[in-house]
């Protein structure tokens, strides 16, 4: 049975398609990429996913959450979904992250709602929820966002994520921000925390080397609409369409560059 169940998934402004007749499906424990460039549709999908398309556009279609129709569905509705069933790690953390508030504060919210913990239990699963991520200085929950480093905060995005143990974690670019080193540190966090859980991953990236290190699936998606989709050696390494292997060929050669620019220092 499937987790999560899109079908025919169309998003719409006032005078265009921005996503058209997307289709997939994720399993429990399955992870899955959605790959493209700038503007392909990515996040506008996880947003659907989810119901948090801004007002201004509008959802036809299917999306099947757990067993529950997303797409037509009131706010209210779908709020008991977002937490138990899926939640989202978005790609930059200080503007996801409330400024005004203690990010202890801001961990604690999942877990009073979904889970409705309160007094010591709730301080005690606020510190496990930290050390999960690494995080085990006490001091970081009375901490600002802006206090953090960029890596810390992204770690606290995925603690308040995960607080309320999601059956789908929705990644979106969650490591683009980040430089190189603080990048490897939360994927491998998060490769651990997922496969731990045995949590369902929907990864959305442009980045083939990290699709292909997080997922097991790829749905490539251009202009609003699917390309290609496939197990991750059928699509990077013999792609069917053009796009596609444009996409593979950009990737080779800018590793490649990498590679004889560090070679030459």
């Amino acid at each position: 049975m499937s987790l999560l169940d899109v079908s025919g998934l169309t998003v719409r402004s006032a005078s265009a398609a921005l996503v058209r007749d997307i289709s997939f499906s994720l399993a429990p424990g399955e992870r899955l990429g959605l790959i493209g460039e700038s503007g392909s549709g990515k996040s506008l999908t996880s947003l659907a996913v989810t119901g948090l398309l801004p007002d201004a556009l509008a959802a036809s279609g299917s999306v099947l959450l757990d067993g529950h129709q997303v797409v037509g569905s009131r706010d209210a509705d779908l709020r008991p979904l977002r937490g138990p069933v899926a939640q989202i790690v978005f790609q930059e953390p200080l503007t996801a992250l409330d400024p005004l508030m203690r990010v202890g504060r801001q961990i604690a919210e999942p877990l009073r709602r979904h889970l409705g913990l309160r007094g010591a239990a709730l301080s005690s699963a606020v510190a496990t929820a930290l050390h999960e991520v690494a995080l085990s200085d006490p001091r970081i929950a009375r901490a600002y966002p802006h206090e953090l480093s960029g890596g810390q905060r992204q770690r606290v995005a995925i603690a308040i994520a995960l607080a309320a143990r999601p059956q789908l974690l929705i990644a979106d670019e969650p490591t683009t921000a980040l430089d190189v080193t603080v990048q490897d540190g939360v994927l491998a966090l998060l490769e651990r925390l997922v496969a731990e859980r045995g949590m369902a991953l929907l990864f959305i990236s442009h980045d083939l080397a990290v699709v292909s290190r997080m997922v097991d699936r790829i749905v490539v998606l251009r202009n609003g609409g699917v390309v290609e989709a496939g197990s991750v050696a059928q699509v990077l390494q013999a792609p069917a369409e053009p796009y596609t292997r444009m996409l593979v060929d950009s990737a080779r050669a800018l590793d490649a560059f990498l590679d004889a620019k560090e070679t030459g220092r």
